[in-house]
């Protein structure tokens, strides 16, 4: 088995390492191919107006100057020249989650090795504030690889990445596995922090709040709050199914025959 492994913390990451040896683990052919700087938050963007540096690292390990989506096309397309059996993107340094899975590179890895017809895994580790500078990285190693085989003896559509969230535990203090669904923070959990140069002009930092809340059962949220790995099976068709057919219905109706808002 060919597997690719591609981060967004970029390529001297500790999490690559750990992400690299749950490969090895699972195979003897790996590729790394990650992001020559940290990429954290960009999402899913693609590197169209600017060139793209790959330099070879040493051997089976290369760097792109440019983005986890860059990173998997270049692994496949210029290093590889065929497509791996598997993409593992992380292990990043902190979950992505709920809401955070809109803005992380490191999902996007694995969105688009998806996206190329590739069986791709995300895989993040939480920390909180007393693990912060060091993160429970032996609890991804631990138990990765077993997740991602169970998660490939399953049959999975093709058009599923599998996002694997790992507690802010030891690896023996893990409380189980839960399969669960994307949560959703409560609203207004971004800050912005203001500060002043040296010259006293004013720049701003992006940052989280701290939040107390009690997750719905069943979600990511909740099975990180537990002590528990969250697997949650994401999809790339974002269409809402219940909306679509209630739009279906309103627009093939004549304009004269919809009935009118309240008040109108």
């Amino acid at each position: 088995m060919k597997i690719l492994v591609t981060n967004d913390d970029g390529i001297h990451a500790p999490g690559l390492e750990i992400a690299e040896k749950i490969a090895r683990s699972l195979s003897d052919d790996v590729w790394v191919v990650a992001p020559e700087t940290d990429q954290s938050g960009v999402a899913h963007a693609l590197t169209l107006s600017d060139p793209l540096r790959l330099r070879q690292v040493d051997e089976r390990h290369f760097a792109v100057r440019g983005t986890p989506t860059d990173c998997v096309i270049m692994g496949l397309k210029q290093v590889l020249g065929e497509k791996p059996d598997l993409v593992i993107s992380g292990v990043n340094r902190g979950q992505n989650i709920a809401d955070d899975v809109s803005y992380s590179g490191t999902v996007a890895g694995a969105i688009e090795g998806t996206l190329l017809g590739i069986r791709s895994f995300a895989l993040s580790q939480a920390f909180g504030r007393e693990t912060v500078e060091h993160p429970h990285f032996d609890c991804a190693l631990a138990h990765g690889a077993d997740i991602i085989r169970r998660a490939l003896e399953a049959d999975i559509a093709p058009d599923v990445l599998m996002n694997v969230n790992f507690p802010d535990r030891p690896a023996g203090e893990v409380a189980g596995v839960s399969v669960t669904r994307q949560g959703r923070r409560v609203p207004d959990w971004i800050r912005i922090e203001e500060r002043a140069d040296g010259r006293g002009r004013p720049y701003y930092w992006i940052g989280f709040k701290h939040q107390i809340m009690d997750p719905p059962p069943e979600t990511d949220l909740a099975a990180l709050a537990e002590g528990r790995i969250s697997v949650t099976p994401l999809s790339l068709d974002m269409t809402h199914e219940r909306t679509r057919q209630e739009l279906l219905d309103h627009f093939a109706s004549p304009p004269g025959n919809r009935a009118q808002a309240p008040g109108s």
